[in-house]
C-alpha cells in the first residue's frame, strides 16, 4: 500500500508579547517578528526603548518551537522550514491576522499609525503577511532580511503602493554578506515599484538601539 499524508485542520493555541496596553488614546501600534531561534518574550525587550504611553509594541512567536542545541537547553521558534512549506506559510498567516484582530479589536484604527518589522527570517514573514494578509498598516521596515522572492507581485505592489517601506541593516552582517543580499534586495523592490529608504549602521546581525530610536 502507498504511504500518504493527508491535511488535518484544528484549533491551536500561540503565544505573543507585548509592551504596553492598547487603549482609546493608543496612537501607534508596532508588530514585531523574531528571526529563526528567538522567542517573543526575549525578542520584544530589544523594543523597550520604544517604550511610550501612546506607544504599544506587540511581537508574536513563530509556530514551532525547537531546542537550539541538542535535546535540552535553550529554545527557540521559527516561522517555517522547507518541509511543508507552504503550510507553514498559511497557518502564521492566519495566526498573525488573527493577532492583529484581537489587539485591535475595540479600536478606532483609523487614527492608529501601524508599523511592522521583521528582524532575519521575520523579514520574509511580514512580507508575505502584509502583502497576503488582512492587516491596515503604514510602515514597514525590514531589518536584516529581505522580501522573499515568492512573493506574488502584481498582488504585492498593490498592497505596498504609497506605503513607507525601510531596509535596515549592519554594515557588518554575515548573512547579508553571502551572495550579495543587498543587491538581491535593491532588485526585488524595483520588481515591486518600491523604493526602501535604506539605513545602514555600524554593526552585525542585530537590533541596534540607536538605529532603532532614529525611526520613530
Amino acid at each position: 500500500m502507498l504511504n500518504e499524508t493527508h491535511p488535518l485542520k484544528f484549533s491551536y493555541e500561540a503565544r505573543y508579547a507585548q509592551i504596553g496596553q492598547l487603549s482609546a488614546d493608543t496612537r501607534e501600534l508596532w508588530i514585531v517578528c523574531h528571526g529563526y531561534g528567538q522567542l517573543a518574550p526575549y525578542f520584544i525587550n530589544h523594543f523597550q526603548a520604544l517604550d511610550q504611553p501612546h506607544r504599544v509594541i506587540v511581537a508574536p512567536e513563530g509556530l514551532n518551537r525547537f531546542y537550539l542545541s541538542g535535546f535540552e537547553g535553550r529554545v527557540g521558534a521559527t516561522w517555517m522550514t522547507k518541509e511543508e512549506r507552504l503550510v507553514d506559510i498559511q497557518n502564521y498567516l492566519a495566526y498573525l491576522d488573527t493577532l492583529y484582530q484581537h489587539v485591535t479589536q475595540g479600536l478606532d484604527i483609523t487614527n492608529l499609525k501601524v508599523t511592522i518589522l521583521g528582524f532575519s527570517q521575520g523579514a520574509a514573514t511580514v512580507s508575505r503577511w502584509v502583502t497576503q494578509g488582512k492587516i491596515a498598516f503604514d510602515r514597514l521596515i525590514l531589518w536584516a532580511g529581505i522580501f522573499p522572492p515568492d512573493l506574488n507581485i502584481p498582488k504585492s505592489k498593490a498592497r505596498l503602493d504609497q506605503k513607507e517601506v525601510y531596509f535596515v541593516y549592519g554594515n557588518q552582517d554575515p548573512f547579508l554578506s553571502k551572495g550579495d543580499r543587498v543587491a538581491e534586495q535593491r532588485s526585488i523592490a524595483r520588481m515591486l515599484d518600491v523604493e526602501p529608504q535604506m539605513v545602514q549602521f555600524d554593526g552585525e546581525h542585530v537590533i541596534h538601539r540607536e538605529t532603532l530610536l532614529s525611526l520613530v
